[in-house]
């Protein structure tokens, strides 16, 4: 079955060829790592077998970060090889693992050629995939070598398990090729095995994008604190907002703010080539407003902009609520829980399905509401700054949620 598959591939590469021609003139990303995909890899092991994570693009990079550096504690001299797919989640996985992987390359095509230059470039002993990816060469021939495969942090949605249901008596043999396969709730567990795997295969492990730590002490907190003068506010953070989001956002805080004189807001641009836009924005409410590069403070500003890199996550700790962008947009939104590891609650568009498997926890936990509309979000604004039992219920759901469902990176380090 896998070689048909793999004669279908070619086939279809030739047939498709002047059309992936034209889309790598045009999309640049399409021609990230294009021939490295096909197996023309640099290879620098010393002839040392190695163990390779791979993530398909950005959110799974970031889901793996952590594990792959426990990872590496436990095994100091082993070498790492991370992987990806796409061109975003490479540029991710070169800042966040240069000092931690040996290498970071990207993933092979699953043609046969390619999956057995990869393998005989690196070496493994183990591949550690992040999510349900399923690529039946690949995962073969590795069977074949005797490397083991292993999935972690694996989701299979209810829409996906009807798509992989069509084609069960296909990969029902592949997911008996993978050592384990790791899920994150016993539903993923449950529809893997319905989906052929063999049920001493599947483990239920927890999800690793709650396995993340507050990143600084309470003295790293009390100085952003009197930076910003916040400690007489009440401040409202609406992060990574994308086009269209930041007038939802200003028109939300210019009804929050007529009530209550104490709110403060940051406005975080997802891109620093929106800057300028957003300034144009923020000059037309009237508000006095600066910026974070000026070392402004709330205690002469109603709204600064957040315009320096890699504080966002740091600046949640000193916040009352946050609003998480990329989710009144078609963009897919951003990861809550970098709010709520802070014990803050979180406001969301409705668009979330980049992190559709958190917000279900989150919300269904209470420590994260979802909006359809800048009406909706100016009510719930309005309700957290006025309603201190349900502000404070939320908080301590935050906590309790974390708790509840970290420990998967030592579960999967333990198993693997």
């Amino acid at each position: 079955m896998v070689f048909i598959y793999n004669i279908v591939l070619i086939l279809l590469l030739i047939l498709f060829l002047p059309i992936i021609l034209i889309a790598m003139i045009i999309q640049p990303k399409f021609r990230a790592g294009f021939w490295t995909k096909f197996g023309f890899y640099k290879a620098n092991t010393k002839g040392l077998k190695s163990t390779v994570f791979h993530a398909v693009s950005v959110g799974e990079t970031n889901a793996i970060k952590d594990l792959v550096k426990q990872y590496r504690i436990k095994h100091p001299d082993e070498i790492i090889v991370v992987t990806t797919t796409t061109k975003t989640g490479q540029e991710i996985a070169q800042k966040s693992f240069k000092d931690i992987a040996d290498i970071v390359t990207y993933y092979p095509f699953d043609f046969f050629f390619s999956v057995l230059s990869f393998l005989s470039a690196f070496k493994p002993e183990k591949i550690i995939i992040a999510e349900t990816e399923i690529w039946p060469c690949l995962v073969s021939i590795a069977k074949l070598k005797g490397v083991k495969v292993y999935t972690v942090n694996g989701r299979i949605s209810p829409h996906s398990f009807d798509g992989y249901n069509k084609i069960k008596l296909f990969i029902a043999p592949i997911l008996n090729r993978y050592e384990k396969i790791f899920m994150q709730s016993l539903s993923d567990g449950e529809r893997i095995v319905k989906l052929g795997a063999k049920s001493d295969k599947v483990e239920v492990m927890g999800n690793l994008k709650f396995d993340i730590e507050q990143n600084l002490t309470p003295d790293e907190i009390q100085r952003y604190v009197n930076e910003l003068k916040t400690d007489k506010y009440r401040l409202f953070i609406a992060a990574s907002t994308h086009s269209g989001e930041d007038e939802i956002v200003l028109n939300a805080f210019k009804i929050l703010k007529n009530k209550y004189s104490d709110a403060k807001l940051l406005l975080v641009p997802r891109h620093p080539q929106r800057y300028e836009e957003v300034s144009s924005l923020i000059n037309n409410t009237g508000y006095n407003w600066g910026r974070r590069s000026n070392n402004n403070n709330f205690e002469e500003k109603d709204i600064i902009m957040l315009d320096t890199m890699g504080e966002l996550s740091k600046l949640f700790s000193i916040c009352y609520i946050a609003f998480i962008g990329g989710s009144f947009s078609t963009t897919g939104g951003h990861n809550p829980l970098e709010a709520n590891i802070w014990n803050k609650p979180v406001i969301s568009g409705n668009c979330v399905f980049n992190f559709k498997d958190v917000y279900k926890i989150v919300t269904e936990n209470r420590c994260a509401v979802i909006v359809n509309s800048e009406k909706e979000l100016a009510d719930e604004l309005l309700s957290f700054y006025s309603d201190e039992q349900k502000y404070s219920e939320y908080c301590k759901n935050a906590q309790s949620v974390f708790n509840t469902n970290r420990g998967a990176i030592k579960y999967v380090l333990e198993r693997i």
